[in-house]
């Protein structure tokens, strides 16, 4: 039944498709171009209909037709192709099989880096299965090729499997999810469905519904730079003033030490000389009214920077990026308890929890389709430490398909 998801997955993550942040196109580099009119091949060769690739916003979608007789709320099941920033070049997968839950995994061949459970203890809930890690130079890219082989993977197993009766289901790929604009242009007419999931989520069981409101300020302090020497009462110091803005931030609401609901300002990035300073804070709240309060924080700190001087010297260029999901699924709690039931079913835990980020669901919830977050399987993302278990994809796997099957009863 899931002979074709290893291979899938593994063929999937030696495809580099990272994406730019600096990119003005969509998607925003040509590997994920690439990519898709791979997956739209795959697609059609699994038997699914309607298989397009959107130029407009790089998504590909496609279709599998009801096989009931009555009418039943149509389904989406959504994965991003694109990969964050670490290198993803030449991805070499290494493949453990049967891990005991305690030995240290080395991961290049000088055990230079090191999976271990002092460092990730999270590995001791992988005794007895296969994990699939990295060689310790790259990225692995399950965030979220897991996603993407998982659901490939539960419409194959529907296709060849007809006695499972299910609703109209379709499917969508797409780019740019690591930097934030992946569905910015998703086209909802287009995918036309009553709801759907996102398959981005992390260890067996997580099912999420509330994720942070998001913003990103970027910060541009212009100084007076004049020799050190003869610099009294006249050198306005860029980097001071930015100092001197952070200062005033709340030191303790920061990301390394909040969790749980609670927001934060994350400085994100600082750089500049006396002459001219930048910073880009990311501004986070499940809270909409805390959320705002941050945002209006930012800009009273702005106010009194300037205050001193003759001109402008601080500049702000403040934006939100996405909001809180739950404000839209909670209107209509059906499709978690869907989800839910189908996990218990399978004797998987939910753990149901809030988000310390966002996903596409936060965007495409809004443009008007609920869009929740289910588990793909990977653990420690974004870098040379990251793996899945093959067991977790398998389990991903079965609850869309146990979605698909109790939607239809």
């Amino acid at each position: 039944m899931y002979e074709n998801l290893l291979p899938r997955f593994l063929r999937y993550v030696k495809t580099e498709t990272r994406s730019n942040p600096k990119s003005e196109t969509t998607p925003s580099t040509q590997t994920q171009v690439a990519f898709a009119q791979t997956l739209k091949k795959e697609l059609e060769e699994i038997g699914m209909s309607d298989v397009l690739y959107n130029e407009t916003n790089g998504f590909v979608i496609a279709t599998l037709p009801s096989n009931v007789d009555k009418e039943v709320r149509s389904i989406g099941f959504i994965a991003h192709m694109d990969t964050a920033d670490f290198n993803a070049v030449d991805v070499n997968p290494q493949i453990i099989e049967n891990y005991d839950g305690e030995s240290t995994i080395k991961l290049d061949k000088e055990g230079k880096f090191t999976l271990n459970t002092t460092d990730f203890p999270n590995l001791k809930n992988y005794a007895n299965q296969t994990l699939i890690t990295t060689d310790g130079t790259t990225l692995l890219g399950a965030d979220d090729k897991s996603g993407i082989a998982e659901i490939m993977t539960a419409m194959e197993i529907l296709i060849k499997n007809p006695s499972i009766k299910h609703g109209t289901i379709r499917v969508a790929f797409g780019p740019d999810e690591e930097i934030g604009v992946g569905a910015d242009k998703f086209d909802v007419e287009q995918f036309n469905v009553d709801f759907a999931y996102t398959m981005d989520g992390g260890p067996v069981g997580e099912l999420q519904y509330e994720t942070f409101n998001a913003a990103q300020a970027e910060v541009t302090i212009q100084g007076k730079n004049v020799h050190p020497g003869t610099a009294k009462d006249t050198m306005i110091n860029a980097l001071q003033l930015a100092i001197d803005f952070h200062n005033q931030l709340p030191q303790n609401e920061v990301p390394e030490k909040t969790d749980g609901y609670e927001g934060f300002f994350h400085l994100a990035q600082m750089g500049g000389t006396p002459e001219e300073a930048q910073m880009t804070y990311i501004i986070r709240d499940h809270d909409r009214e805390k959320f705002e309060a941050r945002k209006a924080l930012i800009l009273k700190i702005q106010e009194i920077i300037n205050q001193p001087f003759d001109q402008e010297r601080v500049q702000i260029d403040l934006f939100d990026q996405y909001y809180n999901m739950g404000e839209v699924i909670e209107k209509d709690m059906s499709i978690i308890e869907l989800a839910k039931n189908a996990m218990i079913e399978l004797d998987i835990e939910p753990l149901i929890e809030p988000v310390r980020g966002g996903t596409d669901g936060s965007k495409i919830s809004y443009l008007g389709i609920p869009t929740p977050n289910i588990f793909a399987g990977g653990e420690n993302m974004h870098g040379r430490f990251e793996f899945v278990s093959l067991q977790a994809m398998e389990k991903a796997t079965d609850v869309i398909v146990k979605i698909a099957e109790n939607n239809a009863k």
